[in-house]
């Protein structure tokens, strides 16, 4: 398997607000890069930085070894402390009975994780490390966009996810 790194990270213009998430793809055994961004008129961080990481796994043609750094606790807990597959297990309900929020991409991200070999890695955002402040910048830069397209999975109601 070739190893990757992925750098993720989501951004909201408020929240819930325009949002975008940025993915920096890094191909050791090449020295290849490549650099992915997107974006949506009204979402929420967590959608974003859920995006960022299924959009950086999404961009691997083959299976793989997969670092992924995220300075998103929500992200890296829900993956490296299974409430991922206990949310599943439960039918998308959290430990307090409410409905786990961002199933739509939670269920995209799945198929994902189970192709590659992949490890979560936390850092502190903001802290300059080179990477993770570039896809700051470009999820940045998307939710800046014009004409953004709608997010078709957010749910308002009425609290941040």
């Amino acid at each position: 398997m070739k190893k990757v790194v992925v750098h993720a990270d989501g951004a909201c213009l408020g929240n819930p607000g325009p949002g975008g998430w940025g993915a920096v793809l890094l191909l050791p055994h090449s020295g290849a890069r490549k650099e992915l961004s997107g974006g949506f008129a009204l979402t929420t961080n967590n959608r974003m930085e859920i995006s960022a990481v299924l959009e950086g796994l999404a961009a691997l043609r083959e299976p793989c070894e997969v670092s992924v750094y995220t300075d998103s606790r929500y992200v890296c807990d829900a993956l490296e402390k299974g409430w991922l597959n206990s949310w599943r297990s439960k039918n998308w309900l959290k430990s307090d009975k409410k409905p786990a929020k961002n199933k739509d991409l939670w269920q995209k991200l799945l198929p994902l994780l189970a192709r590659h070999k992949v490890r979560f890695h936390w850092l502190k955002g903001h802290a300059g490390h080179a990477e993770n402040e570039r896809c700051d910048e470009l999820a940045g830069r998307a939710a800046a966009s014009p004409n953004l397209p709608p997010d078709t999975g957010y749910e308002s109601d009425g609290k941040t996810a």
